[in-house]
């Protein structure tokens, strides 16, 4: 009898977080400027964020640039997450920084009220992340431009979320080999991390690398929120071929899929939802198709808006 009463239970509590976990969720990937724009390519996504992402059982939205706060409050309201992509655009002054400030807001105020919706920021979003939480542009100059390099993880790393679930070998490679793809001329510099108190209360660091003359932070997450950055480059790995310097050894290509793996487990915590299945339908980037670049610039494919 016992035994039964047992199974009855775990069959309760199996149902009950199944209910509340989202196994459908959908990530929005923000756009940004085309910096030699033509009729219907204005703005564009690196289809290895796409990919990305959908490598760990989400789809993806492109959420555009200039729309209306109405229109971003919408999208908000049925997405599960955002990542905040690298690039080029202004960090304060472009339809890329806009929007990132509009669905960092609503972030804030959802989380702080129980709605759970977690934000993600690699290389540019990363940089516009400290620029959000800041209230100004603290970026470093660093050398840092096509370069593969292993973490130094801090002595927080091993209590955070983002590396919770590693394996324990392959965070001994991340920590030893060079594994993770910087492509910025840019950084958050540990110094300026240590004397600026709104990054410094807010974030977490989690490891750190060096040019040879400057410290500077390659990952964080928020203390009290959701939200995530790397200084560096976790879907190149898997998804792009174009420059030596992109590490696609196995180790490397786990760095990509545990890294998209957390963030989409992440998303499973939101219970946002799309107001109809048709609309739904229309968001989705199945609606556009990338476009190969034959060999040009750094990206094998590309999604133009």
């Amino acid at each position: 009898m016992k035994l039964c009463l047992f199974f009855f239970c775990l069959w309760i509590f199996a149902g009950i977080s199944s209910a509340a976990r989202n196994d459908r969720p959908i990530i929005g990937v923000l756009a940004q400027e085309v910096r030699s724009p033509k009729p219907n390519q204005t703005s564009y996504i690196a289809a290895s964020y796409i990919k990305f992402l959908e490598s760990a059982g989400a789809r993806v939205v492109p959420v555009m640039i200039n729309q209306t706060l109405e229109e971003y409050k919408a999208l908000f309201s049925s997405l599960n997450g955002i990542l905040f992509p690298g690039g080029a655009a202004s960090l304060t002054t472009s339809g890329y920084a806009r929007a990132a400030r509009i669905f960092y807001d609503l972030a804030l105020e959802a989380n702080d009220r129980g709605d759970f919706f977690p934000v993600w920021g690699t290389c540019l979003g990363f940089e516009q992340l400290t620029v959000l939480t800041s209230g100004k542009n603290l970026l470093v100059r660093t050398n840092t431009t096509g370069v593969a390099l292993h973490l130094d993880f801090t002595n927080e790393t091993s209590a955070s979320r983002l590396f919770h679930g590693f394996p324990a070998e392959l965070m001994k490679d991340l920590s030893s080999e060079p594994l993770t793809e910087n492509s910025h001329k840019w950084s958050i510099s540990m110094s300026t991390y240590n004397t600026n108190e709104e990054l410094n209360n807010f974030y977490k660091v989690l490891s750190t690398n060096t040019d040879g003359i400057t410290e500077f932070i390659s990952t964080f997450e928020a203390y009290d929120y959701p939200i995530y950055g790397t200084q560096w480059h976790p879907e190149k790995n898997a998804f792009e071929w174009m420059k030596p310097y992109i590490p696609h050894s196995p180790s490397a290509i786990k760095t990509t899929f545990y890294m998209a793996e957390f963030f989409v487990s992440e998303a499973r915590k939101s219970s946002h939802r799309f107001g109809s299945e048709e609309v739904e339908k229309q968001a989705l980037i199945y609606n556009h198709s990338p476009v190969y670049t034959g060999g040009k610039g750094s990206f094998e494919q590309i999604y133009y808006f």
